[in-house]
């Protein structure tokens, strides 16, 4: 016999985790796009790292021959998505589905990082 407790669970945060070829190269990007920082890391060499600005986290794995899925792996709100856009173009960062209004009330955009991983960018309007 199974109880369905979900009703009565209390959530807390969840987190994206990215595999990344280059785990200082991505910290560095995501510092500079988002303002993440470091919060955490774990192993010798680094092979674990976590992100961390305001409410957003990020997680980032070390993994050797890491190939990114074709699908977007993280979804970040922001303040001004044409402010993260440009700084996304300015990195020389391919942005796969460029910036525009969405009809579910969106300004949204979607990059890949140098692993190919995909965010969308989105603030509310």
């Amino acid at each position: 016999m199974t109880t369905d407790t979900s009703s009565q669970l209390r959530l807390g945060r969840i987190a994206a985790t990215l595999g990344v070829s280059d785990i200082e190269r991505s910290r560095t990007l995501y510092r500079e796009i988002f303002g993440l920082e470091k919060v955490f890391e774990n192993g010798s060499p680094v092979g674990f790292m976590i992100l961390k600005k305001d409410e957003a986290e990020l997680h980032l794995t070390l993994q050797k021959g890491y190939r990114a899925p074709p699908f977007n792996q993280a979804h970040i709100m922001v303040s001004d998505a044409d402010a993260a856009c440009r700084t996304c173009e300015h990195h020389g960062l391919r942005i796969v589905k460029r910036l525009q209004n969405k009809d579910y009330g969106l300004r949204a955009f979607v990059f890949a990082d140098p692993d190919g991983n995909r965010i969308d960018v989105a603030e509310e309007i």
